[in-house]
């Protein structure tokens, strides 16, 4: 685990995740999305995109780098690039499809004595290469100083 003061702008870590067809289910059923392109057999492999950040965000917490710190989802700042958008899909993912997950912190400032804010930009990329999604602006609060 690192530290705050551990953590470098342009640091970058790497995760990989899949989703099985059960866990889609079970995530849309939690989620009560209800859209019909789940329904039709031709797009039901494709996971949700909101399934697929949520597990970004997840595989995030779970780095061995950044578990163990106490970090919270503070929000997602736009990029004013994007007319303040903060997440683009480029390409869809289906179930037991891999999916390369790079982390990449983009900022680090201190809050107060005792936190910190890092700015954590997620790109998840197919097997092949192809971009899924880039996710920018992820704010995370961490405490600067983990519980033993």
């Amino acid at each position: 685990m690192k530290k705050f003061a551990d953590l470098k702008v342009g640091e970058e870590f790497q995760s990989t995740c899949t989703f099985s067809k059960k866990e889609l289910e079970t995530y849309l059923s939690f989620s009560r999305i209800k859209n019909t392109i789940f329904d039709d057999d031709e797009y039901s492999t494709i996971v949700s995109g909101r399934a697929i950040i949520a597990r970004m965000e997840g595989e995030f917490t779970r780095l061995s780098q950044i578990y163990g710190n106490m970090i919270l989802l503070y929000g997602m700042d736009g990029d004013a690039s994007w007319e303040n958008r903060n997440t683009r899909f480029l390409k869809p993912l289906h179930i037991e499809e891999i999916l390369k997950i790079k982390f990449t912190i983009s900022d680090k400032k201190d809050i107060d004595e005792d936190f910190g804010m890092i700015t954590v930009d997620f790109e998840g990329k197919k097997e092949n290469g192809d971009v899924v999604v880039i996710s920018k602006k992820n704010l995370y609060r961490i405490k600067k100083e983990p519980p033993r």
